[in-house]
């Protein structure tokens, strides 16, 4: 059996542009171009029927490396805990105060964004410290 070599990352949401672009901020991803004919995404999702306006939206990793995000409207609420969750890794290879400092420093740009910080989970014997936190619709992600 080959090995899989792309895969994306679905969210549902209530808001796919605006979770979209949140994660474009958080990861430094982009958005699509609109569909070829149509000049802005608003211009296209006009062109749509009034339910389906807006349903959807993406993003992807600029270099091609990382998996696109996929953004899906459903019309039930989040409920639960997330079952799978995302790492943003922006302290790899860092230990101690420095990964505490580099952490602290990348929470506080996504709470201007609109992220919530839930704890900060402290360094112990088997593990280094980490942030986890929910983007702007209360699904659950760690800075790492």
């Amino acid at each position: 059996m080959p090995a899989i070599k792309k895969f994306q990352v679905t969210f549902d949401c209530a808001e796919p542009e605006r979770v979209a672009r949140f994660w474009c901020e958080v990861l430094g991803y982009v958005m699509p171009s609109p569909p070829e004919g149509f000049a802005t995404w608003d211009e296209y999702n006009r062109s749509l029927p009034a339910e389906k306006q807006g349903s959807w939206s993406s993003c992807s990793d600029p270099s091609g490396v990382g998996p696109r995000l996929y953004f899906q409207r459903v019309p039930e609420g989040k409920v639960v805990k997330n079952r799978v969750h995302l790492d943003v890794r922006v302290g790899t290879g860092l230990v101690g105060d420095e990964r505490l400092a580099v952490l602290e420093a990348e929470c506080a740009r996504l709470v201007a964004l609109g992220a919530t910080h839930v704890q900060t989970l402290y360094a112990d014997e088997e593990n280094e410290s980490c942030i986890p936190m929910l983007d702007i619709e209360g699904n659950e992600f760690c800075i790492d």
